[in-house]
């Protein structure tokens, strides 16, 4: 495993540990299938194994990891179904917060989306697919920001908790079609097209989907 955990200090311990190993779910430094230990997670963050567990725990209850054993704590590994539920529910979603964003976007929000595509292609350029995915994952997001939808944001989190991995497993494969999209995306948004806007988003999140269901990421199991 090779994310560095952030050292963290002790208020709010038990959320701030949550939230640490969350993040590295929902940027996709944490692939399906890997193997998360509570005495190296707490040794790396500086805390007791206790905080860790109770986050273990945690986002073992919201489908984010797998609780094999005590000893045996992974990232699941999703069966096709359950990826299609959820990128049915993101299709919904996130072309809402695209429409939304499309419609009240200022030119500041539009520079940043710009500088996001322009960085994730610097990243793929020198196949830096860590960064890259992460890249990819902050410009979803940001149509939610853009789109002054903080509960949206929210339910994307939780869907991201389980999307991250996945993503991440399927960048190097899918290359520049991951992102290929985030330009119509972008044009659409400039002229205020909130239809196009969300067309363009859900032709992403169904692009994307088309590599990782060809992949070896999901499960095989019936």
């Amino acid at each position: 495993m090779d994310y560095e955990f952030k050292t963290i200090d002790r208020n709010n311990l038990g959320e701030v540990v949550y939230q640490n190993i969350a993040e590295a779910l929902i940027k996709g430094a944490l692939r399906p299938g890997a193997r998360l230990k509570i005495r190296d997670l707490a040794q790396e963050m500086g805390t007791s194994v206790t905080p860790v567990r109770d986050a273990i725990l945690r986002l073992v209850h919201e489908g984010a990891l797998l609780l094999k054993s005590p000893r045996d704590i992974r990232v699941p590994v999703l069966h096709p179904d359950r990826y299609l539920e959820i990128r049915a529910i993101r299709l919904k979603l996130e072309g809402l917060a695209a429409e939304r964003a499309a419609a009240t976007a200022d030119a500041a929000d539009i520079k940043r989306l710009e500088m996001l595509i322009s960085n994730n292609e610097e990243a793929l350029s020198v196949r830096d697919f860590a960064r890259a995915t992460e890249i990819n994952q902050v410009f979803h997001f940001e149509l939610a920001n853009i789109a002054a939808m903080p509960i949206l944001r929210g339910i994307l989190r939780n869907l991201w908790l389980q999307m991250g991995p996945v993503i991440s497993a399927a960048y190097m494969e899918g290359g520049r079609t991951m992102i290929e999209h985030h330009y119509d995306v972008l044009d659409a948004i400039r002229i205020h097209d909130a239809q196009a806007a969300k067309q363009a988003i859900r032709d992403d999140i169904l692009s994307g989907g088309d590599v990782i269901l060809s992949s070896n990421v999901l499960s095989n199991e019936a």
